[in-house]
């Protein structure tokens, strides 16, 4: 299979943002809590999904439509019956489990090509990385903690 030049270019097609500012939570609370995309296209809200495990899924869009006027879906899923799921709700990030203080490993969805990557969360205050790989290919994605 070919590398895509989309794969991992973000976790989903189109720019995204916070919609409200809130005041940081502590770095205490662990990567439970709201996170926006250091470059400000992405919202996500990273909780608990069994036992030790975390998901995160997306909770805020600056272009929540296409040129269409209609909410953005999934349409690059591999599963066609998935494809008209909107993307703000869309679980992205899927059972990190702890492999280290403040490392987490799990999978990354990436709507934008409609792949799923194996990935590693890291914690650092109230920045978190998500790093996700393709073979050798990896890419980082900074989140800031906004709740």
């Amino acid at each position: 299979m070919a590398f895509r030049q989309t794969a991992l270019r973000g976790l989903v097609a189109g720019a995204f943002s916070l919609l409200l500012a809130t005041a940081p939570a502590s770095a205490d609370s662990g990567p439970q809590g709201t996170w926006r995309m250091s470059n400000g296209k992405v919202t996500v809200r990273v909780s608990s999904c069994g036992g030790q495990k975390l998901c995160a899924t997306i909770v805020g869009l600056a272009r929540p439509t296409g040129k269409d006027g209609k909410p953005k879906v999934d349409h690059e899923n591999p599963n066609p019956s998935l494809r008209h799921r909107r993307v703000i709700g869309l679980q992205v990030v899927s059972g990190m489990a702890p492999s280290g203080p403040n490392v987490w490993k799990g999978y990354i969805y990436n709507a934008d090509d409609g792949g799923t990557y194996r990935s590693e969360m890291r914690l650092s205050g109230n920045t978190m990385v998500l790093n996700g790989c393709w073979g050798p290919f990896c890419k980082k994605n900074r989140f800031i903690r906004i709740k």
